[in-house]
């Protein structure tokens, strides 16, 4: 009777302890696929943005600053034209590849009114790679961004 319960006890505890393991697995991943969340400076440090997380999918936005024009005076559709660049969602629809790679997502470039595919890959704590390209990514530019303390 005592060893019955005793195993019983056991596979309990050993249930409890893969259930703790694989809550912090998953903490731990989360986190490393928010590494990009936060303010980002772009090479010439004329432009701010925020990256955030909605619905498991990275987006970036111009927060201050604009490199140029206020206005979308570039974009090919003529009725955006007059839109504010401050507040603009130009990263779209990252997601998190399980590495230090952020794919699959695009990028729009407002001094050119392009949309381009795009992947950001982590380089350190404080720096990420953004890589706009048209078809894969050997033809395309990369400016390296510095976090915002």
């Amino acid at each position: 009777m005592k060893t019955k319960k005793l195993k019983m006890m056991s596979n309990k505890l050993f249930l409890m302890l893969l259930l703790v393991v694989g809550m912090a697995t998953t903490a731990k991943a989360q986190t490393k696929s928010d590494a990009i969340v936060g303010e980002w400076l772009n090479e010439e440090k004329d432009t701010k943005f925020q990256i955030f997380k909605k619905d498991n999918k990275y987006f970036g936005k111009v927060i201050w600053g604009t490199g140029g024009e206020e206005k979308d005076v570039k974009n090919p559709d003529v009725k955006l034209r007059n839109r504010e660049l401050t507040g603009l969602v130009i990263l779209k629809n990252f997601v998190f590849d399980g590495d230090e790679t952020w794919e699959d997502g695009t990028i729009y470039d407002p001094r050119e009114g392009k949309t381009y595919s795009c992947k950001i890959t982590q380089k350190g704590k404080n720096q990420i790679k953004v890589r706009g390209f048209v078809g894969i990514s050997m033809f395309g530019r990369t400016e390296v961004w510095t976090r915002v303390n």
